[in-house]
Protein backbone atom coordinates (compact mmCIF):
# COMPACT_ATOMS: atom_id res chain seq x y z
CA UNK A 1 0.00 0.00 0.00
CA UNK A 2 2.80 2.37 0.76
CA UNK A 3 4.21 2.16 -2.72
CA UNK A 4 0.83 3.09 -4.12
CA UNK A 5 0.76 6.25 -1.98
CA UNK A 6 4.29 7.33 -2.98
CA UNK A 7 3.44 6.62 -6.64
CA UNK A 8 0.52 9.05 -6.36
CA UNK A 9 2.85 11.81 -5.06
CA UNK A 10 5.40 11.19 -7.78
CA UNK A 11 2.70 11.20 -10.46
CA UNK A 12 1.23 14.43 -9.06
CA UNK A 13 4.67 16.05 -9.14
CA UNK A 14 5.34 14.91 -12.72
CA UNK A 15 1.88 16.06 -13.82
CA UNK A 16 2.53 19.50 -12.30
CA UNK A 17 5.89 19.77 -14.05
CA UNK A 18 4.23 18.73 -17.32
CA UNK A 19 1.47 21.35 -16.96
CA UNK A 20 3.96 24.12 -16.08
CA UNK A 21 6.23 23.26 -19.02
CA UNK A 22 3.25 23.10 -21.40
CA UNK A 23 2.05 26.54 -20.24
CA UNK A 24 5.56 27.97 -20.58
CA UNK A 25 6.06 26.63 -24.11
CA UNK A 26 2.63 27.73 -25.29
CA UNK A 27 2.95 31.20 -23.74
CA UNK A 28 6.36 31.64 -25.41
CA UNK A 29 4.75 30.80 -28.73
CA UNK A 30 1.76 33.09 -28.17
CA UNK A 31 3.55 36.07 -26.68
CA UNK A 32 6.95 35.94 -28.32
CA UNK A 33 8.44 39.27 -29.33
CA UNK A 34 10.98 38.99 -32.08
CA UNK A 35 13.93 41.36 -31.94
CA UNK A 36 13.52 44.36 -34.22
CA UNK A 37 15.63 44.53 -37.33
CA UNK A 38 16.86 47.98 -36.35
CA UNK A 39 16.89 49.49 -32.86
CA UNK A 40 14.48 52.35 -32.38
CA UNK A 41 16.87 54.40 -30.28
CA UNK A 42 20.44 53.34 -29.81
CA UNK A 43 22.48 54.65 -26.92
CA UNK A 44 26.15 54.75 -27.78
CA UNK A 45 28.27 54.32 -24.69
CA UNK A 46 31.79 55.67 -24.67
CA UNK A 47 34.65 53.27 -24.27
CA UNK A 48 36.48 55.59 -21.89
CA UNK A 49 39.05 56.61 -24.46
CA UNK A 50 39.63 60.31 -25.00
CA UNK A 51 38.11 61.67 -28.18
CA UNK A 52 40.31 63.26 -30.80
CA UNK A 53 39.22 66.71 -29.60
CA UNK A 54 40.37 66.41 -25.99
CA UNK A 55 41.92 69.02 -23.75
CA UNK A 56 42.85 72.42 -25.06
CA UNK A 57 41.97 71.45 -28.64
CA UNK A 58 38.20 71.68 -28.05
CA UNK A 59 37.02 74.76 -29.92
CA UNK A 60 33.78 76.62 -29.66
CA UNK A 61 31.98 77.41 -32.90
CA UNK A 62 31.60 81.13 -32.14
CA UNK A 63 34.52 83.03 -30.58
CA UNK A 64 33.86 84.17 -27.02
CA UNK A 65 34.70 87.79 -27.84
CA UNK A 66 31.83 87.84 -30.32
CA UNK A 67 29.47 86.19 -27.83
CA UNK A 68 30.41 88.56 -25.00
CA UNK A 69 29.61 91.60 -27.15
CA UNK A 70 25.89 90.86 -26.70
CA UNK A 71 26.05 89.11 -23.31
CA UNK A 72 23.95 90.29 -20.39
CA UNK A 73 25.27 89.76 -16.84
CA UNK A 74 21.72 90.05 -15.45
CA UNK A 75 20.63 87.03 -17.50
CA UNK A 76 23.89 85.36 -16.44
CA UNK A 77 22.91 85.79 -12.79
CA UNK A 78 19.85 83.67 -13.52
CA UNK A 79 21.99 81.03 -15.22
CA UNK A 80 24.41 81.13 -12.26
CA UNK A 81 21.66 79.90 -9.92
CA UNK A 82 22.33 76.41 -11.32
CA UNK A 83 25.97 76.77 -10.29
CA UNK A 84 25.17 77.64 -6.68
CA UNK A 85 24.55 73.98 -5.86
CA UNK A 86 28.32 73.49 -5.97
CA UNK A 87 29.89 76.99 -6.00
CA UNK A 88 29.64 80.31 -4.18
CA UNK A 89 30.09 83.66 -5.88
CA UNK A 90 30.49 85.95 -2.88
CA UNK A 91 33.72 87.72 -2.02
CA UNK A 92 35.39 85.59 0.62
CA UNK A 93 32.82 82.87 -0.06
CA UNK A 94 33.48 79.38 1.13
CA UNK A 95 34.38 76.48 -1.11
CA UNK A 96 31.62 73.95 -1.51
CA UNK A 97 31.74 70.87 -3.73
CA UNK A 98 33.52 73.20 -6.17
CA UNK A 99 35.77 76.18 -5.45
CA UNK A 100 34.36 79.68 -4.94
CA UNK A 101 34.02 81.68 -8.15
CA UNK A 102 34.71 85.18 -6.86
CA UNK A 103 37.20 86.89 -9.19
CA UNK A 104 37.48 83.74 -11.34
CA UNK A 105 38.14 85.53 -14.67
CA UNK A 106 41.92 85.61 -15.24
CA UNK A 107 42.55 83.77 -11.95
CA UNK A 108 45.23 81.06 -12.20
CA UNK A 109 43.56 77.68 -12.67
CA UNK A 110 43.47 75.27 -9.68
CA UNK A 111 44.84 77.77 -7.16
CA UNK A 112 41.99 78.44 -4.71
CA UNK A 113 43.27 77.99 -1.16
CA UNK A 114 41.73 75.10 0.73
CA UNK A 115 40.19 73.39 -2.28
CA UNK A 116 41.34 69.93 -3.37
CA UNK A 117 41.48 69.88 -7.18
CA UNK A 118 41.49 66.75 -9.32
CA UNK A 119 44.81 65.60 -10.75
CA UNK A 120 43.54 66.41 -14.26
CA UNK A 121 42.76 70.01 -13.27
CA UNK A 122 46.15 70.43 -11.60
CA UNK A 123 47.88 69.06 -14.68
CA UNK A 124 45.85 71.32 -16.97
CA UNK A 125 46.79 74.38 -14.89
CA UNK A 126 50.50 73.70 -15.40
CA UNK A 127 51.20 74.68 -11.82
CA UNK A 128 49.05 77.80 -12.01
CA UNK A 129 50.57 79.10 -15.26
CA UNK A 130 47.23 78.76 -17.09
CA UNK A 131 44.51 81.22 -16.13
CA UNK A 132 40.72 81.16 -16.47
CA UNK A 133 40.66 83.54 -19.43
CA UNK A 134 37.48 84.00 -21.43
CA UNK A 135 38.45 81.35 -23.97
CA UNK A 136 39.19 78.69 -21.31
CA UNK A 137 35.95 79.50 -19.48
CA UNK A 138 33.93 79.27 -22.69
CA UNK A 139 35.38 75.93 -23.72
CA UNK A 140 35.23 74.49 -20.21
CA UNK A 141 31.62 75.53 -19.65
CA UNK A 142 30.66 74.06 -23.03
CA UNK A 143 31.82 70.60 -21.95
CA UNK A 144 33.90 70.34 -18.75
CA UNK A 145 34.74 66.65 -19.14
CA UNK A 146 35.37 67.09 -22.87
CA UNK A 147 37.75 70.00 -22.31
CA UNK A 148 39.63 68.68 -19.27
CA UNK A 149 39.54 64.89 -19.23
CA UNK A 150 39.31 63.61 -15.68
CA UNK A 151 37.91 66.77 -14.10
CA UNK A 152 35.74 66.13 -11.07
CA UNK A 153 33.18 68.71 -12.18
CA UNK A 154 29.85 66.94 -12.58
CA UNK A 155 28.22 69.61 -14.77
CA UNK A 156 27.50 68.25 -18.26
CA UNK A 157 28.04 71.60 -19.96
CA UNK A 158 25.98 74.34 -21.57
CA UNK A 159 25.75 74.06 -25.34
CA UNK A 160 23.77 77.30 -25.71
CA UNK A 161 26.21 80.03 -26.76
CA UNK A 162 24.09 82.94 -25.49
CA UNK A 163 23.50 81.35 -22.07
CA UNK A 164 27.17 80.54 -21.69
CA UNK A 165 28.20 84.08 -22.68
CA UNK A 166 25.71 85.56 -20.22
CA UNK A 167 27.12 83.34 -17.48
CA UNK A 168 30.71 84.34 -18.28
CA UNK A 169 29.68 88.01 -18.29
CA UNK A 170 28.15 87.48 -14.86
CA UNK A 171 31.27 85.67 -13.60
CA UNK A 172 33.29 88.65 -14.85
CA UNK A 173 31.15 90.92 -12.66
CA UNK A 174 32.06 88.89 -9.55
CA UNK A 175 35.15 90.97 -8.90
CA UNK A 176 36.24 94.24 -7.34
CA UNK A 177 38.15 94.93 -10.57
CA UNK A 178 36.46 93.07 -13.50
CA UNK A 179 38.76 91.88 -16.27
CA UNK A 180 38.49 93.84 -19.53
CA UNK A 181 36.30 92.27 -22.18
CA UNK A 182 38.06 90.85 -25.22
CA UNK A 183 37.56 92.75 -28.44
CA UNK A 184 36.01 91.05 -31.47
CA UNK A 185 39.31 91.67 -33.32
CA UNK A 186 40.99 89.33 -30.79
CA UNK A 187 38.58 86.61 -31.90
CA UNK A 188 39.76 86.63 -35.50
CA UNK A 189 42.17 83.78 -36.28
Amino acid sequence: MESSQSNKYIMAFLATVFVVMTIEISSDALFSTPAPEKSGYEIAAGDGAAPATAGKEVAAAVPIATLLASADPARGATVFKRCTACHTGEKGGANKVGPHLWDVVNRPIATVEGFSYSAAMKEFSQGGKEVWNYDHLNKFLTSPKGYIKGTAMGFAGDKKDAERADLIAYLRSLSDNPAPLPTPEEAKP
